[in-house]
């Protein structure tokens, strides 16, 4: 059974993709900041070689970026090999630049760039000694497209693209592939607090008329975790419903 991580795995398109590959019998190990009543305690002491049916959830903040070697290195041990991660988890703070405080910049660029890094830094490492695997990482089409209020957004989201394209250059002789998602406005708990007026008038914008949903994001992961994406990497893979056409 191959092994994956997916971050941010406890809703929206995380989830989505956790539950999609836990169907196609991976293990999927989901880390979040809280692991819910459903939680598995992988990283206890006591862990010891535990099947699952479905994602397991592992409670870790991964803006605490110094414990983060420690983190792969307990997955590791008790995974063994790990064949995929997916690095969806971060935020999405809105606001205009001039007006948005420093420490909401520096929280929004700590996790959803620095932290994508540091942990991809690691897992690369045991798949090197493992002999491949494969990372996918989720961007957004903010990273191509201009938005107002999402400068910092958008240039996290740019540098994880930049960050795709050269590290899969870096490790492709190794086995390994890197690429990434970009997906549009995603029918999900975030779009949902949006009025019915917002909704209709970003799905308007898109070529099919219509928002994406977290799943089909969650498609678009399991085929670049596939034999078929055998020969792609360094590429972004975009699933925004035309709103980019």
């Amino acid at each position: 059974m191959r092994n994956v991580i997916v971050t941010g795995g406890s809703r929206g398109i995380g989830l989505a993709v956790a539950r999609r590959l836990a169907a196609l019998q991976y293990r999927v190990v989901a880390i979040a900041r809280t692991a819910g009543p459903s939680g598995f305690p992988l990283l206890a002491d006591d862990a010891g070689d535990h099947g699952a049916s479905g994602p397991e959830l592992v409670p870790f903040d991964l803006g605490h970026i110094d414990e983060i070697p420690q983190l792969v290195k307990k997955l590791h041990r008790c995974l063994g090999s790990i064949y995929a991660l997916v690095n969806n988890a971060g935020i999405g703070t809105d606001g205009t630049l001039a007006l948005m405080h420093n420490s909401k910049i520096e929280e929004l660029l700590r996790l959803n760039l620095l932290s994508p890094i540091v942990l991809t830094k690691y897992v690369v490492r045991r798949m090197m000694a493992d002999g491949g695997g494969r990372i996918v990482n989720i961007a957004s089409i903010a990273a191509f497209t201009g938005y107002s209020g999402l400068s910092v957004y958008g240039a996290s989201k740019s540098a994880l693209v930049g960050f795709t394209r050269s590290l899969a250059r870096e490790v492709g002789s190794m086995g390994i592939n890197v690429n990434a998602v970009a997906p549009g406005f995603v029918d999900t708990e975030l779009t949902g607090r949006l009025d019915e007026s917002q909704r209709q008038q970003i799905a308007r914008r898109s070529a099919l008329g219509r928002l994406t949903s977290a799943n089909e994001v969650a498609g678009a992961v399991e085929f670049l975790l596939g034999s078929h994406a055998d020969g792609i990497t360094g590429t972004v893979l975009t699933v925004d419903a035309g709103s980019t056409a």
